[in-house]
């Protein structure tokens, strides 16, 4: 397709990687806030641009963010490489007979397992269309693979409504609006917001469940229409070998390391405390980045049978962080150069003057699919934009809930698009972007008529 070796050339060829992108940025917001920022008291403007970048990189609060989120991932990682979840992956392997109904079943299953967790979803759909392809492969059943890597990325275009979306579990952590706002240097506003945004009127409100579950369809049932259109192509994977822990003669401590027991235990350990801690957020439907970590842990740990097992898999998960810990404080720098300046405030008073209540969410998700080709980190782009969008959306009387989600599922749209997050996919399913990529723009295309009625209709 045209279309597709055009856009994989233009991001080959003129879109720098993200942490080049997140300097770039960053000394373009300095250049506007010089240009556009209100004038201070203290010292020159490139004195307290700088100031204010240096405070931002290293706030306390969005630091933890993006702990949290960094957990998120790798522990979502790490769960798909536990013995059960290797097991059910197998078992769905051995179900596929052609490729229309392989496409399916890694397209569906993908976004029900990116619902719960994003980190869980990239791998899990990667490892799944991987093996799908190695099951084809032995048996001489005719397969369109990269389509079925396609299906296996799908999950992140939907990873955002779901329980792990970076910005809908944050803003129910209780304080967390005023930290940004305060962060961001905008008091006065802190004061509007409420305490939280329960994820019941957010992730789990029956209007996001709709949406998401008519996506679900849709994709699914284009990916099978794709795959009764598509030819089927040739294939030569070797066997891709899950995280095992080597049978070794224990001596001594090495035992306790390798304890099922031990293991349980702890993991048991782990749910008491959670069950203590976090029954009535469970029930009332309010999930938070702190809930969804401490049971990912103990299921990681539980599942994966001893420390050894589960330590191994953290070590292969941890390189999928690299981009969050790097790139996480030059958005936070970003974000404290345009609150201290004004501009957030400039901005929204731009947005709200060509805005209505019903069009500001549509705003809000055509801008937030804009800013992740540049800024691909749901989290990042929530403590950029997030003051931005929750200003105009006080001011304009829109549902806080509502602007939340619009930016949730502009974000996650053009994840079909921008092939960063795509990385670790490719390199398990040894496809190229260019092989996936006329297939997710498809997916995309989908998508985003769904989410664009979705926020015009509920």
């Amino acid at each position: 397709m045209g279309l597709t070796r055009g856009i994989e050339k233009l991001f080959g060829k003129y879109l720098p990687s993200p942490f080049t992108i997140a300097i770039l940025l960053t000394l373009f917001t300095m250049v506007l806030a010089l240009i556009f920022g209100k004038s201070t008291p203290n010292g020159s403007n490139l004195s307290q641009i700088l100031r204010l970048w240096e405070k931002g990189l290293w706030d306390n609060g969005l630091l933890v963010f993006a702990y949290q989120m960094m957990l998120i991932l790798v522990l979502g990682h790490v769960l798909v490489l536990s013995p059960p979840l290797e097991r059910l992956i197998l078992r769905l392997t051995q179900l596929v007979r052609t490729t229309p109904q392989a496409a399916v079943l890694v397209a569906f299953s993908t976004m029900l397992v990116s619902f719960f967790n994003w980190g869980l979803g990239l791998i899990f759909g990667a490892l799944l269309a991987r093996k799908v392809g190695e099951y084809a492969q032995e048996r001489n059943i005719p397969l369109n693979y990269p389509l079925i890597g396609a299906c296996g990325y799908s999950g992140l275009m939907i990873w955002h409504g779901g329980i792990s979306g970076s910005a809908p579990i944050k803003v129910a952590e209780k304080g967390h609006l005023q930290e940004l706002c305060h962060s961001a240097g905008n008091i006065d506003l802190a004061f509007g917001l409420p305490e939280s945004i329960p994820t019941s009127l957010t992730i789990f409100n029956w209007g996001n469940l709709l949406v998401f579950g008519i996506v679900v369809l849709c994709v699914s049932l284009l990916a099978h229409y794709l795959g009764k259109k598509t030819a089927s192509t040739k294939m030569m994977l070797p066997l891709y070998a899950f995280n095992h822990v080597k049978k070794v003669k224990l001596r001594g401590a090495e035992r306790m390391e390798h304890s099922r027991g031990l293991s349980l235990l702890f993991g048991g350990i782990i749910f008491c405390a959670f069950l203590l801690q976090y029954l009535p957020a469970v029930r009332a439907l309010d999930i938070t980045p702190n809930l969804l970590n401490f049971f990912m842990l103990g299921l990681a740990i539980s599942l994966h049978g001893s420390f050894k097992s589960f330590l191994n898999a953290v070590e292969a998960a941890i390189g999928d962080v690299s981009g969050i810990l790097i790139q996480f404080p030059l958005y936070f720098g970003i974000m404290g150069i345009m609150g201290g300046s004004g501009m957030i405030d400039q901005i929204s008073d731009f947005f709200v003057s060509i805005s209505s209540t019903t069009t500001l969410p549509l705003f809000t998700f055509f801008s937030a699919a804009v800013v992740n080709i540049f800024v691909p980190s749901g989290g990042g782009q929530w403590a950029v934009q997030g003051p931005l969008v929750l200003e105009s959306a006080l001011s304009l009387g829109v549902p806080l809930p509502k602007i939340v989600m619009a930016l949730a599922y502009g974000d996650q749209l053009t994840n079909m698009l921008q092939p960063f997050w795509a990385l670790p996919l490719l390199g398990i399913t040894k496809l190229k972007a260019k092989e996936i990529l006329p297939y997710t723009l498809l997916f995309m295309g989908v998508g985003g008529l769904i989410y664009f009625l979705g926020l015009v209709a509920i």
